[in-house]
């Protein structure tokens, strides 16, 4: 992507922020926005020190001082990408909105064949292609028929349009976004419904010739200008490109419904619902995404929430005053890393620094002289700063804005910017979040009410009605019909001997644990219980409960010996167990007297990172019986002791998978919360040589430098599993199937690139070196859970084992929906699959099956996940080292599932 970069324009954003001089060939000075610190921090000065943001006529590289503390969190490196954000248009009546991040790509459309004058555009690669014409059937046909429907809309085509691509070069050139759109949009009626990015055009009607030279002039300075324009292709509606301008062509319709965009989406401000006793606001809104599958152009539709906190930046400053002494410090932690609203343009942005020697009384530098920050919102906005005295918050601008050459410090005003989202404690309030959720958990029938009614504004809006004639296109009143299937239900089976019991319509089969044993399992006769000196009598009530309950599933458990402690500090826990683990236990317990993560971290860091030492830690408040009555605690008891023989190397229960020589793998990453950069790769594997046999379990961690959720050390990690295969039963496995989570669309094509081809030419070389000739027997999921498709069975929620793969899919791949669980409240949300690499010749309906079975067997849930087991274990692997050992634990510990 480099050989498409060049230097920055003289004058890239400035004309949009209005921070021009004179000078400017375009008079920007009108646009909205904040003013900003170019070429670093400002110098410092007191109230009414005339601390100046100075402003240039070419913008300088932002170049990060000497970061203090809270400040080197995240230095933004400088970029020479020259890589601009215009403006969209697809209505000429209105001026054209800025660009916004969003789900639909806005502002990324591919690159041009030539170079042209104004801005340019990243590459983007097209859609990952993993389905040939000639691929076998991709609809099973195992299971109960059921007839479905989902949250889309036909997009309904008067006509069979295309889609036409031409490249725009104006001479002179022009580097100003918004003066280029003036100057298409003067020969609108010429082109009909288009799209314009400042370099390529999209328009849903051939133009008269291939090449064009247009004619237009700056309606304010007279000056002329040409557009020559040039056919260059004409767009695959499947593609990336394509599908980013059905999204562009959307987006605009929807201006139509008064919806404000905050971040991402957009939120309908006008119907926020307040939770006064919280002081939160929840704004109701829309994630919508438009593309082709199987059949038809279809617009997906998902209700979201944004979480308003009924509070500014100047407000958590007044609280860090009168509760804190070092207020400052208390504000920076309060206040850095938070997205901020600011009413007045409605923008959001992120905090990345605090400023107490810039006021807003300070001034910076305009093309009419040096402006206070007071006068400067006073007169924009006619809003008046009560407190002159108050810091300023300081925003970087974001990636799309660095890429055409800027690098700025935007200063923000406390009293002018709305809080969103959650804190950390607001989080673990249950009441709050219950309150919340009663508002937030739509169920199917309220759904289906609420997509009804935004396709009726959708309709009826002038606005969006304009737009979709322009195009020739319809938007479908009714949701769309699709087929699905329910599969057979799973029997679970708790021993080698057993029928087996049904897993039941909820798939939840915790009742029978009290009528049958684990399948298998490890005994415990060595292990020891770290408690708190205060909670002795907890402590000791519950270990009867998990010797009674496990006594009922047939798991040896010993009476421990219990450790008492003088306190609960982290330093006397790891003193207790320095001495406790010298005696070779099999597993440690330890109560704790709440949730503090510093405890956690350290008990933690001492068995799985010093030592191997599986170890069981409890809150005390989940031990204390309700109202004095020993017999609550034996359901938490009874998964307690699951969990324990889990973390041994026993098996509580297993499913049928008829299928030999079987290794499962599952890979997911975590970033590290400490340090953004790095992240954790875990993978875990589940080895079964055959059906009637106990699994065997591997798991490894690895550390990636970057921050990337791409592994290069998949491969190498895989042969690590197989190898431990071979050492188990001495042989390979005859078939892998993997699960690989934590991927978005736009990155399949580099999984597929590096991961995948690595990781079947290293298969290729492994089963080669072992006298096995033909091609590996790999099937490659990309398992996606982070999905806005919702499936309604008669305005009810589908049973577990629901299966789609028509209609909403997508023709280009081999993909599925599954809905795996059930939920008591809201809607159900299915998981995405897709068969990026398949050589083991299953058909479509082994490989759905296969991937509802798995979703039987993680053992820290006697019920259905929403993935397949070894990518919950992967994640919950990947989450401990990310959030609290922040270094790869012991290799002692492979074989066993102690992360649970």
């Amino acid at each position: 992507m480099a050989d498409g970069r060049r230097e920055p324009p003289p004058y890239g954003r400035d004309r949009i922020r209005g921070s021009l001089g004179s000078n400017s060939p375009y008079e920007g000075g009108r646009g909205g926005g904040h003013p900003s610190m170019r070429g670093g921090y400002p110098p410092h000065g007191g109230p009414g020190g005339g601390a100046s943001y100075q402003t240039q006529e070419r913008r300088p590289t932002w170049r990060n001082p000497s970061p203090g503390p809270s400040e080197s969190r995240d230095a933004v490196p400088s970029t020479s990408a020259a890589v601009s954000t215009p403006a969209f248009s697809t209505n000429v009546h209105e001026p054209p909105p800025q660009p916004q991040p969003s789900s639909s790509g806005l502002g990324n459309i591919g690159r041009p064949l030539h170079r042209a004058a104004g801005p340019r555009r990243r590459p983007l690669a097209d859609t990952l292609r993993t389905r040939g014409p000639d691929a076998p059937s991709k609809h099973g046909t195992t299971g109960q028929p059921l007839q479905l429907q989902s949250n889309y809309f036909k997009l309904l085509k008067r006509v069979d349009w295309t889609l036409y691509h031409y490249q725009v070069e104006m001479v002179p050139p022009c580097a100003s976004p918004r003066l280029m759109q003036s100057l298409v949009n003067e020969h609108k009626k010429l082109l009909g419904g288009f799209v314009f990015d400042g370099v390529q055009l999209f328009t849903a009607c051939k133009l008269s010739n291939d090449e064009l030279v247009l004619h237009s002039q700056h309606d304010r300075t007279g000056d002329k200008y040409e557009l020559h324009i040039q056919r260059v292709a004409v767009v695959d509606m499947t593609d990336e490109t394509g599908i980013q301008v059905l999204n562009l062509i959307l987006r605009r319709a929807m201006n139509g419904l008064n919806l404000q965009l905050v971040g991402r989406n957009l939120y309908d401000a006008a119907a926020k619902i307040p939770i006064r006793e919280y002081h939160i606001e929840l704004w109701p809104g829309y994630i919508t995404s438009i593309r082709q599958h199987e059949n038809e152009v279809l617009v997906c539709c998902e209700i979201a929430h944004k979480t308003m906190r009924m509070q500014t930046c100047y407000d958590i400053l007044r609280e860090c005053q009168r509760h804190d002494r070092n207020f400052k410090d208390a504000f920076r932690r309060a206040v850095i890393g938070c997205v901020v609203l600011t009413g007045y343009n409605n923008k959001t942005y992120t905090i990345h620094d605090v400023t107490f020697e810039t006021t807003p009384e300070s001034t910076f530098d305009t093309k009419n002289g040096k402006i206070s920050f007071l006068d400067y919102y006073k007169n924009k906005y006619n809003l008046r700063i009560r407190d002159s005295y108050q810091p300023m918050l300081l925003s970087r601008a974001k990636k799309k804005d660095t890429r055409s050459g800027d690098s700025e410090l935007m200063a923000l005003v406390p009293e002018l910017c709305q809080m969103t989202g959650l804190t950390d404690s607001m989080r673990s309030d249950f009441k709050m979040m219950r309150a919340m959720a009663d508002h937030t958990r739509l169920n199917p029938d309220r759904r289906i009410e609420r997509l009804e009614t935004f396709n009726r504004r959708l309709q009826t809006s002038p606005e969006s009605q304009e737009v979709f004639k322009v195009w020739q296109m319809e938007l479908d009143r009714r949701l769309v019909e699709l087929p699905g299937r329910l599969l057979p239900q799973e029997m679970i089976f708790f021993s080698t001997t057993s029928n087996g019991v049904q897993a039941g319509e909820n798939a939840d089969w915790t009742a029978h644990f009290r009528d049958n044993p684990m399948f298998a399992t490890v005994r415990l006769s060595r292990w020891y219980l770290i408690v708190p000196s205060r909670c002795q009598r907890e402590a000791g009530d519950f270990l009867n409960c998990m010797i009674t309950a496990a006594r009922g599933m047939r798991f040896e458990i010993s009476n421990c010996e219990m450790v008492p402690m003088p306190d609960d500090s982290p330093g006397t826990y790891i003193r207790t167990l320095d001495a406790i683990i010298n005696r070779d236990p099999q597993m440690i317990m330890c109560v704790v007297s709440n949730s503090k993560s510093d405890r956690y971290t350290a008990i933690k860091k001492k068995c799985c990172v010093e030592r191997a030492i599986p170890t069981q830690i409890m809150v005390q408040k989940t031990i204390t019986p309700k109202s004095g009555n020993v017999r609550t605690l034996m359901s938490v008891a009874t998964k307690v002791v699951i969990q324990m023989n889990c973390k041994l190397g026993g098996v509580p229960w297993k499913v049928k998978i008829p299928l030999n020589g079987l290794m499962t793998i599952g890979f997911d990453v975590c970033h590290d919360s400490k340090d953004k950069s790095k992240s954790f790769g875990a993978m875990v594997a589940t080895l079964d040589h055959d059906n009637r046999g106990t699994p065997k379990f591997f798991s490894t961690v690895s550390h990636h430098s970057s921050g990337e959720e791409i592994s290069n050390y998949l491969p190498l990690n895989t042969v690590k599993a197989l190898n431990e295969y071979r050492r188990e039963f001495g042989e390979l496995p005859k078939r892998i199937i993997f699960y690989r989570d934590g991927v978005s669309d736009g990155q399949l094509q580099y999984i597929y690139d590096h991961e995948v081809r690595s990781l079947v030419e290293k298969l290729g070389q492994i089963y080669k070196s072992a006298g096995i000739e033909q091609d590996v027997l790999l099937t490659f999921f990309i398992v996606n859970k982070r999905i806005n498709t919702r499936f309604f069975d008669h305005r009810l929620n589908p049973r577990p084992g629901t299966v789609v793969d028509n209609v909403v899919t997508l023709p280009q791949r081999t993909d599925f929906y599954l809905v795996s669980q059930s939920v008591k409240q809201g809607t159900v949300s299915p998981t995405a699959y897709n068969v990026i690499y398949d050589t083991s010749g299953l058909k479509i309906d082994h490989l759905q099956m296969l991937s509802y079975k798995q979703c039987h067997l993680y053992y820290n849930w006697s019920g259905t996940t929403r993935v397949p087991a070894v990518c919950q274990y992967a994640h919950k692997l990947s989450f401990l080292v990310g959030q609290y050992l922040h270094q790869t634990p012991s290799n002692m510990l492979e074989k066993k599932l102690y992360f649970l």
